[in-house]
């Protein structure tokens, strides 16, 4: 594709478009199912998404549009959340207020709002959303949790940093792009392809031991998983999505005897990318 332009959801400032910054140039989308729309119509290049993050977990509508849309994952990419404490230079975190920001912000800074129970935290849609409230309102007695580039962006001051319960608040983030894409997709930044990882969905059978084989096509080739998730498929009751992370390459010839074998048994398998680390 000839341009670089990389969704993301939120407003700028947020955790995704620093992510997005590094794929190329960042548009912002309100939600993330209009980020995927953007990518399955071709309005651009590809999209930035959280998948999951080391103290919150999986983002789990981000699993169900991956089966949803026609989208492939290009690449996976780290970001370190380091939360801010934002508001108007006049403001006082003495004085009683209230702090806005995405909910799990709010809840990655419980420690914070134990030791300050003047301010008292208040559910947004966005991080970065947060702190452009807190600068259009202009009222001091409201603060807002969001990256140090949003305070930059919209002009606060920074009244504290790493706010976090944990040091290791990391987001990981996939880069998707259309399907039919994927070969010619023209990044910023290279992924490095010296050790990929390949995600794959799949189905089973309700059967006694369904899931052991399933597991056991990998565990057989010494194929190391990485990660595996369940989502209810929303097409019958009790039927289940597999979602597994594992070390290698599709095209590797272990993981191609791996899915190989998994279709065998399994109702549905699809890949859904194959995929270096962009740092």
């Amino acid at each position: 594709m000839t341009n670089r332009l990389v969704a993301y959801q939120g407003e700028p400032g947020a955790y995704s478009e620093i992510a997005a910054l590094r794929f190329g140039d960042p548009v912002p989308f309100e939600t993330f199912d209009k980020a995927f729309y953007a990518v399955e119509h071709r309005d651009v290049s590809c999209a930035v998404i959280p998948i999951e993050n080391s103290l919150g977990g999986s983002i789990h509508h981000n699993y169900d549009l991956l089966m949803q849309h026609p989208v492939r994952i290009a690449a996976e990419t780290f970001v370190k959340v380091e939360h801010c404490l934002l508001g108007l230079p006049t403001a006082s975190v003495n004085a009683d207020g209230n702090v806005l920001s995405h909910p799990q912000a709010l809840s990655q800074c419980r420690n914070f709002f134990a030791a300050h129970k003047n301010l008292t935290p208040e559910v947004a849609y966005d991080t970065a959303g947060s702190a452009q409230i807190i600068a259009d309102e202009g009222n001091p007695a409201q603060f807002a949790i969001a990256s140090k580039r949003a305070g930059e962006l919209y002009g606060l001051k920074i009244f504290r940093e790493n706010l976090a319960d944990e040091d290791w608040n990391i987001t990981r983030f996939f880069c998707i792009t259309h399907e039919e894409h994927t070969s010619d997709l023209d990044l910023k930044n290279k992924p490095d392809t010296t050790r990929q990882k390949t995600s794959i969905v799949f189905t089973l059978p309700n059967e006694q031991g369904s899931l052991f084989r399933a597991m056991a096509t990998l565990a057989l080739r010494n194929i190391d998983m990485t990660k595996i998730e369940s989502r209810p498929s929303r097409m019958k009751a009790f039927e289940y999505f597999f979602y597994v992370d594992f070390i290698g390459h599709e095209s590797d010839p272990a993981i191609h005897n791996a899915l190989t074998h998994l279709r065998e048994f399994a109702t549905m398998v699809k890949v859904l990318g194959s995929y270096g680390v962009v740092e």
